[in-house]
């Protein structure tokens, strides 16, 4: 395909995402493939005890951000980037952004790393028979309220960081349904918000006789494939201060990296899912009912498209893990042995499939911090070993590669007893590069199948530029699912290993020691500060 006419005649999307650590925006044709990307490094600071971002330099970033993409579309093409066929907005989910009727920001955001709003939630979880986690906005919102912070009286709008962005781009106060999933419950039915919670807040905050109710100050809900607006003179300006960039271009709607992160890896689909791992792992698993019950440690939110989401988050993965790898190489490096970190990790997970299935009877916990799943506030990293264990180097490695999804397996042993069935989870992330080791033991750990694609999507920047080739390419009728495997996934390869009998079994012993063993991390926590 000749680029440079395609993307001259405006038929390319865009998409940018504000992680945590880099905002990055992307450049995709109707198949998703990438044609050009831009970035800008930023990270959060704590402000009297609050993680925050300026909003100066949430719109510094975008200028940023986009400046490099432009300019890498003239580096590769020799033109200038002047129209494009959509656009997409996308950020961390949850945070709290508070707004009067002149658009003053009235507080300071609040970003998803804020835990401040235990009281709020212990009252909200009761009244709304439904789990709200701290991060959650509405979490944010009712602890001001609480703390009979002056602001809340003012408020005209309240929003998530990507609906604020998607709002000074276009004008429209409105938020994808997973993104607004994060900030009340939504209904999955009526793919708005929830009416019978919406009452039950408005009677929880009624003796406070505020001007304004619940839903006067939320965003517009919409699903993956409406039309959310249109990028203004003022928007695009923002964009593109050189002014080259037109307006009246579509955008989809805003969404988080939840969402996004669903749609980079195909995982929209009921019965599907994917697993994120890093320095923490959260798996989203797309249900076919809600749950039946409230379970504090599932947070409830939903795909794009509206449909229900069981997500468990877990702030402990692989740091533990990369600690003792970096042991290792220490350790060679002391008798003149240089191993570059790639053979390392190589040649120790696959010692680690040579061990007892059970791990020998060996337990660690990778606790860099608190883990809510398993009620702990704070964490302590340990190794223990009994006398008579199967102490060696393959049941030492599997230990730590079990322990790195053992929060997650605790929290899926509750969708098991919901009776979820997941026909596949995607997994992606550096854990999964040594070719079915990571990949395994996650299998046997959720006892589900899990697909490690061949290349891994660009991230949430791509997520969300998707969605905006989906509202404008989709046939009618035409669901999210149905788009990505006919447009996107085509061909997309990658690796499904269904959970072996011997590894499930062997992960259960491992699990029952990890849950019983948690009464010695507890201890740890308290004795060791």
């Amino acid at each position: 395909m000749d680029y440079k006419t395609y993307i001259e005649s405006g038929k390319a999307t865009l998409g940018i995402e504000f992680g945590s650590t880099r905002i990055k925006g992307v450049l995709i044709d109707e198949n998703g493939k990438v044609l050009a990307a831009g970035g800008y490094d930023w990270h959060d600071t704590l402000v009297e005890g609050i993680w925050t971002y300026d909003l100066e330099e949430v719109f510094h970033g975008l200028k940023s951000c986009y400046k490099e993409l432009k300019e890498n579309v003239k580096e590769q093409y020799g033109i200038t980037l002047k129209n494009l066929a959509s656009i997409g907005i996308s950020g961390m989910m949850h945070g709290y952004l508070p707004f009067n009727k002149d658009g003053k920001l009235l507080s300071r955001f609040r970003t998803w790393r804020n835990t401040m709003t235990k009281e709020a939630v212990d009252i909200l979880i009761k009244e709304f028979n439904y789990n709200i986690p701290q991060r959650f906005s509405i979490a944010h919102l009712y602890q001001c309220i609480l703390d009979g912070q002056e602001h809340v009286r003012d408020i005209d709008y309240f929003c998530t960081l990507s609906a604020f962005i998607h709002w000074k781009l276009s004008g429209e106060k409105v938020i994808g349904i997973g993104e607004g999933s994060g900030m009340f419950p939504v209904d999955i039915h009526t793919k708005n918000w929830n009416q019978k919670r919406i009452e039950k807040f408005n009677h929880l905050i009624s003796k406070y006789d505020f001007s304004w109710k619940i839903e006067d100050i939320l965003p517009k809900v919409l699903a993956a494939g409406e039309n959310a607006g249109y990028l203004t003179k003022e928007g695009a300006l923002l964009l593109d201060p050189e002014g080259d960039l037109i307006s009246g271009i579509p955008m989809c709607p805003p969404e988080g990296d939840a969402g996004t992160g669903m749609t980079a890896t195909n995982s929209v689909t009921i019965r599907t899912g994917n697993v994120s791992v890093g320095t923490s792992v959260f798996l989203m698993a797309v249900l076919e009912k809600e749950l039946s019950k409230v379970h504090e440690e599932i947070d409830m939110v939903t795909t794009p498209a509206g449909d229900a989401v069981a997500m468990i988050q877990c702030n402990n993965c692989s740091s533990d893990l990369d600690a003792w790898m970096r042991l290792f190489k220490e350790n060679l490096e002391l008798f003149g042995l240089k191993v570059s970190t790639s053979q390392l990790y190589e040649k120790l997970f696959n010692i680690a499939l040579e061990g007892d299935a059970d791990c020998g009877g060996l337990l660690a916990y990778n606790y860099f911090g608190g883990e809510h799943i398993t009620h702990l506030q704070a964490g302590r990293h340990m190794f223990v070993r009994k006398p008579d264990d199967r102490f060696n180097l393959a049941n030492f490695m599997r230990t730590h590669l079990y322990t790195a999804f053992g929060a997650l397996a605790t929290g899926m042993k509750i969708l098991n007893n919901e009776q979820v069935v997941l026909e596949n989870i995607y997994g992606h992330g550096g854990i999964f590069k040594t070719e079915g080791v990571a990949q395994r033991i996650l299998a046997a750990a959720i006892h589900a199948p899990v697909t490690v694609m061949d290349h891994a999507g660009e991230g949430g920047s791509w997520g969300v530029a998707l969605l905006a080739s989906f509202m404008v390419h989709k046939k009618e009728n035409e669901s999210l699912s149905s788009f990505l495997k006919t447009n996107v996934f085509t061909n997309s390869g990658g690796t499904k290993l269904l959970p072996m009998e011997k590894d499930v079994e062997g992960y259960k012993v491992f699990l029952d020691r990890y849950t019983k063993g948690l009464a010695i991390e507890q201890i740890a926590v308290e004795k060791l500060k």
